[in-house]
């Protein structure tokens, strides 16, 4: 009788890999990233363990948005306050503060429960021109054009 492999917490070997979004649809990135992330590239998946692995970001003030996004798309946020929604634009969120963008993007596509959110902490995002903090744990190159 076969079973069904479940992976265990302290079986689990995490990689370091290292993402460049120069040129890269948000969407496109997001999703590759999101997936590694969660660990749905490994055999070894199972969906109530966090067996994914670590994702760093580089250049995510290139990133391309597509379209019209720039202008049209926004992103909503409320004080909890009468009144206090507030409002930006991709475009203004992407010049002013790149790393929330591509952060956004992928907690959008990762659960929405404790298992998500610790998934989330795995992400690191730079700016270009920022120095990676991580080079001790010798990412690997993830070239995000061979898997789209």
């Amino acid at each position: 009788m076969r079973s069904t492999f479940l992976a265990k917490p302290q079986e689990i070997k995490r990689d370091w890999y290292i993402v460049d979004a120069t040129d890269v649809p948000l969407g496109r990135l997001s999703s590759v990233v999101a997936t590694v992330l969660r660990g749905k590239n490994k055999p070894t998946f199972t969906p109530s363990v966090d067996t994914g692995d670590y994702v760093i970001v580089v250049n995510a003030d290139l990133v391309r948005l597509t379209g019209k996004k720039v202008t049209d798309k926004y992103y909503y946020h409320h004080s909890g306050f009468p009144g206090g929604l507030k409002a930006r634009q991709a475009g203004d969120l992407r010049e002013n503060n790149p790393k929330k963008l591509i952060e956004l993007a992928v907690q959008g596509m990762l659960p929405k429960n404790t298992l998500g959110r610790a998934q989330g902490l795995k992400l690191h995002v730079y700016a270009s021109g920022e120095k990676v903090g991580q080079t001790a744990q010798k990412p690997r190159e993830l070239d995000i054009k061979d898997l789209l």
